[in-house]
Parts: C-alpha cells; sequence; structure tokens
C-alpha cells in the first residue's frame, strides 16, 4: 500500500498532535530544504554538462584525520569494547575535560561529574528540554539558527520565543530587548557561537552578561559549541566554561563533528554543571546505550592532538579568503568571519534587466537553477544567503578553481542590493 491509501485507515488517527496528529503527513507546505533538494535535482536535470557547486553543505568535505581511523580499526577489534557503552567511558571524559583546558583554558572541569559523552550534539539538544520543560514551560532561542532545542521543547507542551540576530548587534543577541515577563517565565536559552548561520563568534564580556542575566531570572544555558575551535586570523577559542560563573548557569556542547571531520562518527560531549549533566545522564540512559567504544576511544585519541583541528581551521580560513574577496568583487558586503565554515550575506534586490527577490529564498532558488550555485537562505531576521566553505575541492589549487568558477557564472549579471 502507499502512504496515501494507509492514511485513510486508522493508523492516520492514532499520530500525536505534535507532529500534526489527525492531519499527519498532508500538509502541502514545501519547506526550505526540500525546495533546495528539488530545486537541486531540476538544475541538474536542465543542466547536465555543468557541474552544481555545493555551498550549502553544513558537513566537512574530507576524511577524519588519519590517525584517529587507524585508532578506530584498533579499536574496534578488541573484544572488551564491543558492549554497551551506556553513558561513556572514564578514557573520553578525561580527555574531553583536558581538552577544554588545553583549547580554551577551562579549568576545573570535574570528568566524573561534569562531562558526559553524546551521539553528537544534535541528540543531546534533542533530550535536554526533557530535563527542565514542563506543559507551559518557556524556552528562548535565537533566530536564524538551529532549531532541535526548540522543537522538543514544542514536543513537551512547552512555548518557543524567538530573539532576532541582526547586523546591528554583531548578531548576538539582544538580552535587554526580551521582555521581563518572558525572562521570567523562561527555563532554558540557547545559544550557539561561533553562530550556524551567521558565522559570529560571542567575546568574553558577552558570555559574562549572558551569567548575569541568567542568574537574575534563573535561567539554565545551554551553549552549543560545536564550531567553538574553527576560529581564525588570531582569534582564541572561547568556551562559555571559561567565564566565571558559566558553571552555576548551565552546559556547553561539544562535538567532534565539524573540529576533527567527524560528522558521520556521532560523538560529542555535554559539560559543565553537574547537577544537569547528571539529569541530562538520566534521560540519555533512557534514550541510548552510548556510543561505540571504539569510537569514544578513537575520540578520545583525537582530543589529545587539537593541532588536528587547527590544520583543518587553516584550511577554512583560506577558503573564506578567497570567498570573501570573489563575492566582493561581484558587488556583496561579505565580510569574514571569525569562526565556523558559514559566510553570511545579505541577498541582493535583484538583477539589474532581470528577476527581483523578495526574499534571501527567492535569491537562493535563482542561484541554484540559473548559475548551479547552491546555498541556504534565512529570512528570519533580514534576507540572507548562508555560503560554506566545505565545498569539494582536493588542494589549494582545486579550491581557487571553484571560487574563480563562481565569479565565472555570477560575473555575467549585475546584482542590484
Amino acid at each position: 500500500m502507499s502512504i496515501e491509501q494507509y492514511q485513510d485507515t486508522f493508523i492516520q488517527r492514532q499520530f500525536a498532535d505534535r507532529i500534526g496528529g489527525a492531519n499527519y503527513g498532508k500538509d502541502t507546505a514545501i519547506y526550505k530544504f526540500e525546495k533546495i533538494k528539488r530545486a537541486k535535482a531540476a538544475a541538474r536535470k536542465d543542466f547536465p554538462d555543468i557541474e552544481l557547486i555545493d555551498m550549502g553543505v553544513g558537513e566537512p568535505d574530507e576524511m577524519a584525520d588519519a590517525g584517529i581511523v587507524a585508532k578506530l580499526a584498533e579499536e574496534a577489534a578488541k573484544p572488551e569494547n564491543r558492549g554497551y557503552a551506556d553513558n561513556g567511558i572514564a578514557e573520553f571524559k578525561e580527555a574531553a575535560s583536558r581538552y577544554l583546558k588545553e583549547v580554551f583554558g577551562v579549568e576545573g572541569i570535574d570528568p566524573a561529574t561534569e562531562i558526559v559523552h553524546s551521539i553528537g550534539s544534535k541528540p543531546a539538544l534533542a533530550m535536554l528540554p526533557s530535563c527542565f520543560i514542563n506543559p507551559g514551560d518557556l524556552a528562548i532561542l535565537t533566530v536564524p539558527g538551529y532549531p532541535v532545542l526548540g522543537t522538543h521543547t514544542k514536543y513537551l507542551g512547552g512555548e518557543v520565543y524567538h530573539v532576532p540576530l541582526t547586523e546591528e548587534n554583531q548578531f548576538l543577541p539582544d538580552l535587554s530587548s526580551i521582555p521581563e515577563e518572558v525572562a521570567a517565565k523562561a527555563k532554558l536559552i540557547y545559544l550557539n557561537y561561533p553562530n550556524n548561520p551567521t558565522g559570529a563568534s560571542a567575546t568574553k564580556e558577552f558570555f559574562i552578561e549572558v551569567v548575569a542575566w541568567a542568574k537574575k531570572y534563573d535561567i539554565v544555558v545551554v551553549h552549543d559549541a560545536p564550531y567553538a575551535a574553527l576560529t581564525y586570523d588570531g582569534l582564541k577559542p572561547l568556551s562559555f566554561l571559561s567565564v566565571p560563573g558559566a558553571k552555576e548557569v548551565g552546559v556547553e556542547l561539544h562535538s567532534l563533528s565539524k573540529s576533527y571531520n567527524m560528522t558521520g562518527w556521532r560523538i560529542g560531549f555535554v559539560a559543565g554543571n553537574p547537577l544537569i549533566v547528571k539529569a541530562f545522564s538520566d534521560v540519555k540512559d533512557n534514550n541510548d546505550s552510548g556510543q561505540f567504544i571504539a569510537i569514544q576511544k578513537a575520540a578520545a585519541y583525537g582530543l589529545s592532538k587539537p593541532e588536528i583541528t587547527e590544520k583543518i581551521a587553516k584550511k577554512y580560513s583560506r577558503r573564506h579568503n578567497l570567498l570573501v574577496e570573489a563575492l566582493n568583487e561581484l558587488g556583496f558586503k561579505a565580510k569574514k568571519p571569525q569562526g565556523s565554515f558559514f559566510l553570511y550575506v545579505e541577498a541582493p534586490q535583484g538583477v539589474e534587466g532581470g528577476p527581483s527577490f523578495a526574499s534571501a529564498e527567492d535569491f537562493s532558488q535563482y542561484l541554484i537553477r540559473e548559475k548551479l550555485i547552491s546555498t541556504v537562505p534565512w529570512d528570519d531576521a533580514g534576507h540572507y544567503v548562508r555560503f560554506s566553505v566545505t565545498f569539494a575541492a582536493n588542494g589549494i589549487e582545486a579550491e581557487k578553481q571553484v571560487i574563480e568558477e563562481i565569479k565565472r557564472r555570477l560575473g555575467g549579471v549585475k546584482f542590484v542590493f
């Protein structure tokens, strides 16, 4: 039977309201990433001889370090590593604690009580609301941003309040703009720096402000930091936990996905307040049985060698330089970020003598269908597109060729801003 045929059965009536209830699957709206997927397929069909340049991919274009891969193979062959990992092994937690100290200068993190592994950051963000949110409770999220914590807040009957990230405020949330009644009700605030999609980096002064604000309103801070070690041009990696008082109000999520080219390995950790770590561990224990021990041991090996990330960061920094220069030559106002592999650029209003763009999505669709360049649009707070410098290119010369091809494809039109 097809999905449509099953929609006429009792199963359709049993779905939970959180995913649409009896109308689940009947929504005809096409969401952003599905539109991108369809546009890419159409562009490839219309222009089969032209390679699509994918600048929208949010994951590294290279394999994990050979030493990490070798460590996985070594540990996977050991029978003692075959069983359930539950809430993690001491070796990984200890490596994570040392990593926080060596890379970010975070002192005093007890690996036994203040760190627990996660199967990547996404499941951690999905589970943390279960520690805090009751029906009617409130979480604060920034937009544009990664929505998972907000999605699960709503699943649990909670509400979400959005704070816009604007260029005028360096893409940091203006905490003073949050209404008093919202702050008084909120249980969680989700932050992410360096930021996806804006590429913005936080400052120590901002984190100090966050700690004071969280203490004032008794709000738990969840800082998602998968790009924290990917910084450029002399900016030192910054951890929320390095700020005095941070551990009193929250936790920080780290992942090896972006900083070690290990997206598919699904390994990260939650660190910070021991009571939050314990609560998360209890919820996690009822959701999964832990990541494969061999992966944890390979990850521990990687965390002991932060120079791996430093090498990766140099590549992304070089690509950012090339892309920013190219886009600015074409009339954009691109500014290199100090962290992450994302470049967030204001969309033009149209093409001289050609189409106009009412939204960033319009522009993104034009780039895909007409120029075979894929980006991700964001219309939550202004009209921007996100370029990712994780495009496929093997070596410096190949990187230059990709950027030159972008300039060639876009150079035939004049954008209006």
